[in-house]
């Protein structure tokens, strides 16, 4: 029996980045943007390696793997070279996968690297073992769950699109960090405008988790950033249980069921013997030049670390804001584009890291995939600021902000702060008339605060419109004089 407080937990991530800004796949003309497609349209002879035709290499994908080399610290090799990775799988039309290999003589396009990210414990920093480039599979698609389905359809369109697999050393603690590290990666990755990882599929991670001195269990295919964090901590869960109970873990596959959240059992791991990998004959290789290189790096933009200084210094935002914010590339234009409306960065960050956040949570969604425009936001917090409406009133705006509809309609909706006193006045009267309990603590003075909840009913009234100080001000003027 092993105490649960000493299993240390050993984390190592694949994470599968798909080339969505690239028009192309990684080997023919076929186009990449197959989502929504019909199944088996956005097809040639090349990506499905129909007898007699040879892949060609697709510049601009080099070219973006050298970018995220680049800006994940990475060391870009002088000469690569491509493998073959054989199995047979029904979402693979060739039985074997062009990929980049790190053995037997093998040089994946981009070697070592590393990613800083901070945590609630303070900053991590995790390795990377290497970059490289693959092709991405077929997509199967079952009729229900993977167990219970009778049989699985195929769908060439994604076949041939390019990935780039970022592989990192089993150097995660926790599932929280594993996804801290991977909002972090995805912030770089759209800094860099290689992908538009908002995309259904676009980033997908299989996560390497053992204990030490156990055997490893990978966990095929994760979705979303927040499902690695889901099936991590289940499958730690499962695997304590098992090495309390005396059990014995068995090196395996694992699918992560996203309705059930669970893993189960898929295969037995599978080892690199049992891939063959050998150099693809159909494909020279690769020489990077150091100037071609040194142009690449010269075209990197701002990436999250620069723009979060930069944040800090030229808006004058906490340095917590400002690294929330550049969490997100959508997010952190969106600020920007903001705060040249609005001129009070401080406000712009509290109302997107606060109620806007949270309602974008509860949606499940990012920020660029609702309607929220900056013209509106920014007219919302004028409007806050001249003491047309108040942050309550405002708080209600939130829906309608992110489904597009404008200050006007919005106004008109909830309506505006009350300051007209002579409309304030009978409701005061009205509340003090019906708590006269109340109104005797508030002027025997037995506890200053009880003056809040009368002030609380007219706003429970006025439905938050009253003016929080005018309507303060106005009760103290009549329990005087009661």
């Amino acid at each position: 029996m092993v105490n649960q407080g000493e299993l240390e937990v050993i984390i190592g991530l694949e994470v599968h980045i798909q080339l969505t800004k690239l028009r192309t796949k990684l080997f023919c003309g076929c186009t990449s943007n197959y989502r929504g497609k019909p199944p088996n349209t956005t097809t040639c002879e090349v990506c499905l390696a129909l007898p007699g035709t040879l892949p060609v290499l697709n510049k601009s994908a080099v070219d973006y793997a050298i970018l995220l080399g680049l800006a994940l610290d990475s060391k870009v090799q002088g000469e690569t070279f491509f493998f073959r990775k054989n199995y047979f799988y029904p979402d693979m039309a060739k039985n074997f996968q062009i990929t980049q290999y790190d053995k037997a003589g093998g040089v994946p396009i981009c070697v070592g690297g590393e990613l800083l990210f901070s945590t609630k414990t303070g900053e991590r920093k995790i390795r990377f073992s290497r970059l490289h480039l693959e092709e991405d599979p077929g997509r199967l698609s079952y009729d229900g769950s993977i167990v219970s389905s009778p049989h699985a359809l195929v769908d060439y369109n994604r076949h041939g699109c390019t990935l780039i697999e970022a592989v990192t050393e089993p150097d995660m603690r926790s599932p929280e960090e594993a996804r801290a590290f991977l909002k972090k990666l995805r912030s770089i990755v759209e800094h860099l405008g290689i992908a538009d990882l908002s995309l259904d599929g676009s980033m997908r991670c299989d996560a390497n988790i053992s204990f030490k001195g156990y055997q490893r269990v990978e966990i095929k295919n994760i979705s979303s950033v927040k499902e690695v964090e889901r099936a991590l901590k289940f499958e730690m869960m499962r695997q304590k249980q098992k090495i309390k109970a005396g059990g014995k873990i068995v090196m395996e596959t694992r699918h992560w069921d996203e309705t059930r959240r669970v893993t189960m059992s898929l295969r037995t791991k599978e080892t690199e013997k049992d891939y063959r990998y050998f150099p693809e004959p159909d494909l020279v290789p690769l020489k990077i030049g150091k100037e071609y290189i040194e142009e690449i790096r010269d075209s990197l933009p701002e990436l999250p670390d620069a723009r979060r200084t930069r944040f800090v210094e030229e808006y004058g935002i906490p340095e917590y804001d400002a690294t929330v914010i550049v969490s997100s590339k959508a997010m952190a234009d969106f600020f920007e584009e903001t705060c040249k409306i609005h001129h009070d960065p401080k406000n712009v960050s509290n109302w997107l890291m606060g109620d806007i956040s949270r309602r974008l949570n509860e949606l499940n969604v990012d920020i660029e995939e609702t309607k929220l425009d900056a013209n509106v936001l920014a007219g919302m917090l004028d409007l806050i600021k001249e003491g047309t409406i108040s942050g309550k009133i405002a708080k209600k705006w939130i829906k309608g902000l992110l489904n597009g509809e404008s200050v006007t309609s919005l106004l008109k909706k909830f309506g505006s702060k009350i300051t007209d006193e002579a409309e304030l006045l009978p409701i005061i009267t009205d509340v003090i008339a019906q708590h006269p309990d109340t109104v005797q603590e508030v002027i025997d003075g037995d506890n200053p605060r009880t003056i809040e909840f009368l002030i609380g009913q007219v706003m429970r009234k006025t439905k938050g419109q009253a003016d929080p100080e005018i309507t303060r001000t106005l009760m103290e003027e009549e329990i005087k004089k009661a």
